[in-house]
């Protein structure tokens, strides 16, 4: 279970795109790839204008991306 309230599809929209590595993700959205580690382990919440970012080099909506834990 995640410590940060979310869930999210980083790893499979990675391998959906092409495997893209953490490396690359990031370097897109101008973190580091610790950054991303944390985000797919669930230890970290993005801000919204990380999220946002993401969620465009994916060309998919937020939601997507991020899911609140225990919502319907």
């Amino acid at each position: 279970m995640t410590r940060c309230g979310l869930t999210n599809t980083l790893r499979r929209l990675r391998s959906e795109h092409g495997e893209m590595t953490q490396q690359s993700l990031a370097d897109q959205v101008s973190v580091t790839r610790q950054t991303i580690i944390a985000l797919e382990a669930g230890r970290y919440a993005p801000s919204l204008p990380l999220a946002l970012r993401i969620a465009n080099v994916f060309d998919v909506s937020v939601e997507d991306v991020f899911q609140l834990i225990g919502e319907p």
